[in-house]
């Protein structure tokens, strides 16, 4: 990466009066903002300077004092160590332009591609576009190199973050904005790399401001990161600017990253490492041909090398057909997979949804765990074959096209992008369809009431029956008008309560939406024909009221009180026989609170019903004693002292029938807490463990504790202690089954969830099984290579010394240091040679296994080109082909049909029908050149 090393000094002085990109895609709304602006100009002002200084000066103002391209052009130079071309010295915009165009040119010679940024927007001082630009720079120079566990850029950024912080108590880095806001994980990444600096135990998550001010003048004092934000910006931000964020942790990065500090500490450790060993050369055909006793015992060695070539060239083909074959198994049952899992067609009931849940149970307890395991053992069998040729000089095995391990990998994280959120979505949709089926019941029970008190309204409002009637009896009418529409108000409610439930159904896609829009809309319709009808009756009375003087005190007084005790009494019916819906005690226990609030007014409004009683009694009573010769039923009042008395005594049923009810769903939901408990003891216990596990794991592989024999039985204990565990993870996955046939849908009791235990119980498989791997291919690296234990405890010993990040990876500086510290005299070609040897692919960092080959690569007894050629001549009588009979004569039956299957014809001087080129055949065996 081209960022500058910290101490490096400039040989040569700039004139501030002559000297003074973005990503792929740049979001211009992003800046509209304010906060983001901000926090933007803030971050990247200080970003700019603290390169700036290195020459002399700084900025003050971002968008004004990069726009004549001067300072633009000296940033770019300190940050890449590299010249740009001589700027214009004039002071024209012109000028300007060209000198800000110089540096767009230089970022784009550098692979950046520049979108929607000109010079002339530079120029003019635009603020979005000069932020987008500077951007572009931060992330080309300080972020786009940073690689870790090959992942790069942002991505590597944030994978160094999480492994750094994954230690610490409340930090848990997931972004680069709302991951921050505590301060948290500022002070977690310097304790980790200099716990001198800050005491994490005394750090109060509930003060993030003091979290964040601390970690920032700490890290200007000690670590000279200047402060690039405000903590109050980004705590009283709803979502802080993430580009912001990204650059100031960046800095930390580099600071703690960088190769230098470790390798000034290396250098007092040089005089402990010894020297490496001598090299040796091998041997030439003349030299076999002197030390040979007599030409049968030469054809005879020349045979068993040939063999034991050839033995070993058919076992790795085996190997590496095996793996083609379950690479492509794997792959298979992926691509069909994945499709199954990214349907996310929702059914119409409830019992469908359910047998999908259960389809997908299945396949996490049944049938991806062996496909881990699959998983597990091919990427096993790859690294043990490329060991196996490595360890005899051959090829490197590429597999076909598609199958590459880092091909499955990419694989296997698509079907878990399919398969993350599957479950949650198949459990949303059963809550939602839950939702429904209690919509459309209570729409139902809505609508059936509403339509029994309708029934027959129409016909009632039609009637002319005032046009005989008497002066008594038209008064009575009226009155009795009068109640209908207080009636019919009261009912306004209901029905807007019946069009909202079905406006709800309808938003969430109810399967029988299409009967309950009809349904609704003939009752909406027929409320409107009603207020119709019920206003021209009103006015026909109204014009029959002049003529009318007599009215029934009594009876409208009746009317006005039992009308809306009647709806009282509808509606306690209605909600007495709601359904209801709960998650846990305490809503159980609110809807038992407002029962008995209910129940407490109960007394009250039976002295209503008594009171109106009264009134009817007193009306018999006038009627009477004055000898009316009207009938005694209200005519006022379409609500009888039957009904009444019916409704209430259904009422008073109705009570401890919900009473009943209401202490039943508590009692379901206390056996709901229950299982949530139980299942919290087991989660919280096996969670610790299995990162315990991983933990003492990981310290085995990078200790040195004595015998690779001893390494390999205490990781199989490991192993067979991991197994042994596998009955609690069952017995928590039966738990988690209970929960979730309860329908019960959190549980605040644990922060574990059955998809942390399972995600964590498949890496801790992995883990152990990569682990023991690794030794395995150490014990066959040693044997093979002939290394006493002693040998290689020195080699490891070598290797942890210089692996400064403790991952099992030496970056080239480490590898060089520790080169260096064994006595190497190393110029930058022969470096550059090593390095070809132990990094072949430039990953940029040398394994243990690259070590330990390289130090026994000149002293190993292996086979070469040049030994089988020469032993293919003595059975061939110094001819430069041979022939199938003396390959049939020579060698074992199926070594020889091998040979003659795969060795090409010989063309040369000298030629024979049928002769063969056993030189293109040895050569081709170690990847020399090509059959």
């Amino acid at each position: 990466m081209n960022q500058i090393e910290p101490g490096v000094q400039y040989n040569y002085v700039y004139d501030e009066d002559e000297y003074m990109i973005q990503e792929e895609e740049w979001d211009r709304d992003l800046l509209l903002d304010p906060a983001w602006e901000k926090q933007q100009r803030k971050t990247f002002t200080a970003w700019c300077n603290s390169h700036l200084r290195k020459a002399g000066t700084q900025i003050e103002n971002i968008e004004e004092d990069f726009r004549n391209g001067l300072k633009l052009m000296l940033l770019l130079e300190v940050i890449s160590g590299e010249r740009l071309p001589k700027p214009d010295r004039g002071k024209m915009r012109f000028h300007k332009i060209a000198n800000v165009n110089k540096a767009l040119d230089y970022i784009a010679s550098k692979g950046v591609k520049l979108v929607s940024i000109g010079a002339e927007e530079i120029v003019d001082g635009n603020v979005k576009m000069t932020l987008g630009m500077i951007w572009t720079i931060i992330l080309r120079f300080a972020i786009q190199d940073i690689s870790v566990e090959e992942t790069s850029a942002k991505e590597g950024l944030l994978l160094w973050c999480q492994r750094k912080t994954a230690p610490y108590r409340n930090v848990n880095i997931q972004n680069f904005h709302t991951s921050w806001k505590d301060g948290l994980g500022l002070c977690a990444l310097i304790h980790r790399h200099r716990p001198d600096l800050i005491d994490y135990s005394k750090l109060n998550k509930d003060d993030p401001i003091g979290n964040i001010n601390l970690a920032m003048e700490i890290a200007e004092k000690h670590l000279d990161i200047p402060k690039m934000l405000d903590a109050e910006d980004i705590v009283n931000t709803p979502k802080p600017d993430e580009r912001a964020i990204m650059t100031y942790v960046s800095c930390f990065y580099h600071a703690f990253a960088g190769a230098e500090q470790v390798r000034q500490s290396l250098k007092a450790h040089s005089a402990l490492w010894k020297d490496p060993p001598p090299e040796s050369s091998t041997c030439s055909y003349q030299e076999m041909r002197r030390s040979s006793v007599n030409s049968s015992a030469m054809a005879e060695t020349a045979a068993n090398r040939i063999c034991k070539v050839l033995a070993v060239n058919q076992e790795n083909e085996r190997l590496m057909e095996e793996y083609e074959r379950l690479a492509s198994e794997l792959l298979e049952w992926i691509r069909r997979t994945i499709p199954w899992l990214e349907n996310r067609t929702p059914e119409k009931t409830m019992q469908a949804m359910q047998k999908k849940l259960e389809d997908f149970r299945d396949y996490r307890r049944k049938h991806k765990p062996p496909k881990v395991q699959e998983k597990c053992q091919l990427e096993i069998n790859f690294n043990t074959l490329q060991t196996k040729l490595r360890i005899s000089n051959r090829p490197a095995f590429m597999p076909s096209e598609g199958k590459m391990v880092s091909d499955i990998a990419g694989a296997w994280q698509r079907l878990e992008q399919a398969e993350k959120g599957y479950e949650e979505w198949l459990l949303n949709e059963i809550r939602r369809l839950e939702r429904l089926e209690h919509l459309a019941e209570k729409f139902r029970q809505k609508a059936s009431t509403h339509e029994t008190w309708a029934y027959g309204k129409e016909q009632i409002l039609l009637q002319k029956d005032y046009e005989s009637a008497s002066l008594t009896e038209v008064r009575a009418l009226l009155r009795k008008h009068e109640a209908f529409e207080s009636d019919l108000a009261a009912h306004q409610d209901r029905v807007e309560q019946i069009a909202a439930i079905a406006q709800e159904l309808n938003e969430l896609d109810y399967h029988d939406a299409v009967n309950v829009n009809d349904r609704c809309q003939k009752i909406c319709d027929q409320w409107d024909r009603l207020g119709t009808l019920t206003q021209k009756r009103r006015e026909a009375l109204e014009r029959m009221e002049k003529l009318l003087e007599t009215i029934d005190q009594l009876h409208l007084e009746f009317a006005k009180r039992a009308a809306p005790f009647n709806n009282w009494m509808e509606g306690a019916m209605e909600d007495l026989q709601d359904m209801f819906i709960v998650h846990s005690i305490e809503e159980i226990q609110s809807l038992i609170t407002a029962h008995e609030q209910f129940k407490a007014t109960l007394p009250e409004a039976d002295g209503e019903r008594q009171s109106i009683m009264a009134i009817q009694n007193e009306v018999e009573k006038v009627i009477q004693s004055y000898n009316i010769r009207i009938s005694s039923s209200n005519p006022y009042s379409t609500v009888t002292m039957d009904e009444l008395r019916t409704k209430w005594d259904k009422v008073k049923q109705l009570v401890p029938i919900r009473d009943q009810s209401l202490q039943e769903e508590l009692a379901r939901q206390h056996a709901n807490e229950r299982l949530r408990r139980q299942f919290a003891a087991q989660a919280n216990a096996i969670g610790p463990w299995i990162q315990n596990k991983m933990e003492e794991i990981a310290r085995s592989s990078i200790q040195i504790t004595g015998a690779l024999e001893d390494q390999m039985n205490q990781l199989k204990q490991y192993e067979h202690n991991i197994i042994n565990y596998k009955n609690n993870i069952d017995k928590l996955e039966g738990d988690h089954q209970l929960i979730q046939e309860a329908l019960v849908f959190d549980n605040k009791h644990t922060n574990y969830t059955m998809e942390h235990i399972r995600v964590g119980w498949e890496l801790l498989l992995t883990t152990i099984a990569r682990t023991i791997n690794e030794v395995e291919t150490q014990i066959l690296t040693r044997d093979a290579k002939g290394i006493t234990q002693e040998q290689m405890n020195e080699f490891r010993a070598s290797f942890n010394h210089f692996d400064r990040r403790k991952n099992g990876l030496m970056d080239h500086e480490d590898f060089r240091a520790c080169l260096i510290s064994m006595g190497y005299d190393l110029g930058e070609a022969e470096f550059a040679r090593i390095m070809t040897l132990v990094d072949p692919n430039g990953q940029g960092t040398v394994t243990f296994q690259s070590f330990i080959d390289f130090m026994t690569r000149e002293t190993a007894d292996t086979d070469t080109a040049e030994q089988v050629i020469a032993s293919f001549r003595i059975l061939a009588s110094d001819k430069p082909y041979i022939l199938a009979e003396e390959l049939r004569r020579e060698l074992p039956p199926d070594q020889a049909q091998y040979c003659i299957k795969r060795m090409p014809a010989y063309s040369g001087p000298g030629s024979v029908p049928g002769a063969l080129d056993y030189a293109a055949f040895s050569s081709a065996l170690y990847g020399e050149s090509d059959l």
